[in-house]
Formats: structure tokens, sequence, C-alpha cells
């Protein structure tokens, strides 16, 4: 049982959507079928990878994440470009 927000938003269960295959991201359409709604997955979707498929756009995943991590140079621990003494010192004489 699913219940609508108040933005008018709806959570698939994960039962429905491991077996009809849907994923975050997937665009859904609610259709109107007599006293009911009928949810399809889109028809515009695409098509679906297979196991070595997602694995390698995985791994690729995986490399550019790591590659953007090695361009920020890591913080050290009390390293944040000011001192607690700048603060006190703000807007006095000096």
């Amino acid at each position: 049982m699913a219940r609508v927000t108040s933005e008018r938003q709806v959570t698939i269960p994960k039962a429905i959507a491991d077996q009809y295959s849907i994923v975050p991201g997937d665009v859904i359409e609610f259709l109107p079928a007599g006293d009911a709604i009928r949810v399809e997955p889109s028809g515009a979707r695409a098509v679906r990878l297979d196991g070595e498929q997602r694995l390698e756009r995985f791994d690729r995943a995986t490399q550019r994440q790591q590659a953007r991590q090695q361009t920020k140079p890591p913080r050290t621990r009390g390293d944040r470009g000011w001192r607690r003494e700048d603060l006190y010192q703000r807007g006095s004489a000096r």
C-alpha cells in the first residue's frame, strides 16, 4: 500500500519496482483505466543492460569519482584557512 504525500508523490513498493525493473530516474506514466489508475513504465526507456555492461559502467563511474577526489587536496584536522584568534580580532582596532 502506498500513500500520496502532500506534494502528490507516491512511493512504488520495492517488490513491484523489482518485478517490473523500475529504477530511480525512470519515467512512469499514470493512465486512466475506468475507475482505476494504471501505472506503466514509459515506452521511451533506455535499453536494459546485462550484468557485464552494468559492471563496466560501475567501474567507469568509480574511476571518475576517484579522479575527482584526487584533484582536491585532503583537508587535515584544524586546517580551515583561518584561526580562532582571527575571529576575535575581526572588527577591532589593531
